[in-house]
């Protein structure tokens, strides 16, 4: 009688993604520092109990690569076989193949795959036959990236490409854009003597009415000729298939144009695992071992994973429950019970104690997010020819479980934007006295109630004239503006859609997507963006977020028959003033305060709140800032300070300027938010 094993399979992906983290972790250790024993036997370990999980659930293609794996791990214990770049680059292609293999047992319950290929080379590599090796991995990955659905690329389209997080971001936002990512393969006759010539006759027409994103061989390849008569791209644009096709067609010496529409949907999204959560410091207890020699008596943390939904579902009831504690209060205020104030105060002790807790649970470190990083400025470092050491610091930091999923698509931005813009060469590093290694530190750290995380090289730092320069090429803004922006206001047009200072189109940058997407993502969690470079010396993006997006402190203020609610965090101060007090500077309200300019702005007026508008003697000012800029918003009434429940206003409201969500009152009323990043 066969056991059934599918019981069991949930365990079995929560801890082969355990180990599979660990591995890549490790691999990364094992190549800065060959000597480190520990590190290679945490790989081998983690590879033999993968082997023994994968056998067990049936999953025999994983099995058998994670026991060629051992075979060549065992030797490297053994020091018959010695840690080079062959030997580490093999193992992170093996790392790659099992992380698929383990995506496709999660998505379709099958992890067949066909690894005669890296089997090979693993088996090349134990005999010691580097350059056998060296041939066969020319052609590994490739075609089974083209054959099967579940890898990095697109679908099932049978292209060579194989897109990362960036891409997969450039996508989302051109879709949503009601752009069409489009896939062509281009051929040339045979006879065409400028093959360069046609190639960039197919690229000018096609960028008179879409963008490529991407393309194989590379554009300067394709620009110096170097390819064999065929080429393929990644085209976003508004044309249907048929249009694009005639417009290629049209030109002289193409022999064939092949042209896909690419399948989103199919692409994997490298996000948390699972539905589950897991404390991973008390995890770590999982993993420790006991020495013979040497126990360790500490008490053993119990967890328990959850299933996020539920945490969600909890959540909203401790909101609802907050939400009724604020009824309460107004009804022992209003009706003057003199009983009710004890249980209230009760009441109020219990909940805060509740959602503190309730917020705990919800927290996740930020650790889950940067493990992934150091992988991919290891691989991207070596295709720009760069040596980079990258640091990760305060990745016990702890961050919201919504926010946790949203943030890594900025932070690839930023991390190949550092890698790309903000290092020199290392000719450059050497001509300026650097040393020839940069720097790029991603860390976290708490705040207050904020998170805030930095992305920071020792490059070259930003040069404001060069952006200048391209703002005035590109018609963004006329020369006489840029003579007039500040440092800070130049910076600022580095965050503006399709800008971008590189010289040349790279499959890394050129195409002016990337510091825009990541302004509007962060921006879209409640948070905000800054920057600081110092020419020389290098640069750093600061992301300011909320430690959560489901309850935050708020003053509550009133404007006319409204109530509004302005988040805490972005409030400086608030003020009363006399009409005296204000001036006009070229037709804008404002008022001195302290020795500053404070421009002035009716909040009756900013969101169109009914009725008129009345010009009292003495009036409320709350001053928010956003940034480095202040303003001031004229309102009736403080309410006084108030914990909310951010409550989504539903699709068929997203994206109105100015408001952020809603709340319901203790009055049973829904009063709006304040979004003071749209609103300034």
């Amino acid at each position: 009688m066969k056991m059934d094993m599918s019981q069991y399979l949930d365990v079995f992906l929560e801890e082969s993604k355990e180990h599979l983290g660990s591995l890549n972790a490790r691999l990364l250790e094992l190549e800065k520092d060959p000597s480190d024993s520990s590190g290679l036997n945490e790989i081998f370990r983690a590879a033999h109990t993968l082997k023994g999980m994968s056998s067990t659930m049936g999953f025999d293609d994983v099995a058998d690569l994670t026991h060629h794996m051992e075979n060549v791990l065992a030797d490297l214990k053994a020091g018959t076989l010695r840690v080079n770049s062959r030997v580490v680059d093999t193992l992170f292609q093996c790392f790659d193949r099992l992380q698929l293999m383990v995506d496709n047992i999660e998505k379709s319950g099958k992890g067949m795959m066909d690894n005669t290929d890296l089997i090979s080379i693993l088996g090349n590599i134990k005999s010691g036959n580097y350059e056998a090796a060296a041939v066969a991995e020319k052609e590994l990955v490739v075609e089974s990236k083209q054959n099967n659905p579940s890898l990095p690329g697109l679908g099932n389209e049978g292209h060579s490409f194989i897109f990362n997080d960036y891409d997969i971001a450039v996508f989302k936002e051109a879709i949503s854009q009601e752009f069409l990512v489009q896939y062509l393969k281009v051929e040339v006759e045979q006879s065409c003597i400028m093959k360069a010539v046609r190639a960039f006759m197919v690229f000018k027409a096609l960028e008179e009415e879409g963008e490529i994103v991407k393309s194989i061989p590379s554009a300067q390849d394709l620009d110096e000729g170097k390819f064999e008569g065929t080429f393929e791209i990644v085209y976003l644009t508004k044309n249907d298939i048929n249009t694009v096709m005639e417009k290629v067609k049209h030109i002289s010496e193409i022999k064939a144009v092949e042209i896909k529409e690419l399948n989103l949907d199919s692409a994997p999204a490298e996000k948390p695992s699972g539905k589950q959560v897991q404390n991973t410091e008390e995890s770590q207890g999982n993993s420790a071992e006991l020495n013979s020699n040497k126990v360790q008596a500490h008490k053993v943390k119990q967890t328990v994973r959850v299933d996020i939904d539920r945490l969600d579902q909890l959540m909203n009831l401790v909101g609802e429950l907050v939400m009724h504690k604020g009824r309460l209060e107004q009804i022992g205020a209003t009706q003057k019970v003199s009983d009710l104030n004890e249980t209230i105060e009760q009441i109020d002790r219990i909940s805060t104690d509740l959602q503190s807790v309730v917020m705990k649970v919800r927290m996740v470190p930020i650790e889950q997010v940067f493990n992934r990083f150091p992988r991919m400025v290891r691989d991207l470092a070596r295709d720009l020819g760069k040596e980079v050491d990258f640091l990760i610091e305060g990745k016990e930091t702890e961050l919201d479980r919504t926010v946790i999923d949203e943030i890594g698509d900025p932070l690839v931005h930023l991390l190949r934007n550092a890698l790309d813009h903000g290092l020199e060469s290392s000719q450059e590093r050497v001509s300026k006295g650097k040393p020839v290694q940069g720097n790029v530190v991603l860390r976290a750290r708490h705040e207050g109630n904020n998170i805030y995380i930095e992305v920071e090289d020792d490059g070259g730092g930003i040069d404001v004239r060069t952006i200048l320069n391209k703002a005035v090429e590109k018609e963004m803004i006329t020369a006489k503006e840029a003579e007039q922006l500040s440092k800070e206001e130049a910076i600022d047009l580095l965050f503006a859609s399709g800008f971008s200072t590189a010289k040349n189109v790279t499959d890394v940058s050129g195409r002016g997507v990337g510091l825009d997407v990541v302004k509007t993502k962060i921006e879209s969690l409640s948070g905000e963006i800054f920057v600081d470079s110092k020419p020389g010396l290098g640069t750093r993006f600061r992301i300011k977020l909320p430690l959560t997006l489901a309850i935050i402190q708020a003053l509550m203020v009133a404007v006319k028959d409204e109530i509004y609610a302005i988040p805490l965090s972005s409030v400086d101060e608030t003020t009363l003033i006399t009409n005296e007090e204000i001036k006009m500077i070229q037709k804008q309200e404002v008022i001195m305060l302290r020795g500053n300019v404070l421009p002035l702005y009716r909040l009756t007026q900013l969101i169109n709140v009914p009725g008129d508008f009345d010009r009292d003697e003495e009036m409320y000012v709350v001053v928010v800032r956003k940034g480095d800029r202040q303003i001031g918003l004229v309102v009736d009434t403080l309410i006084g300070q108030q914990e909310i429940v951010i409550k989504s206003l539903g699709r068929l409201f997203v994206g109105i300027s100015g408001i952020a969500g809603a709340i319901v009152a203790g009055d049973g009323n829904v009063r709006l938010i304040l979004d003071l990043n749209t609103l300034f």
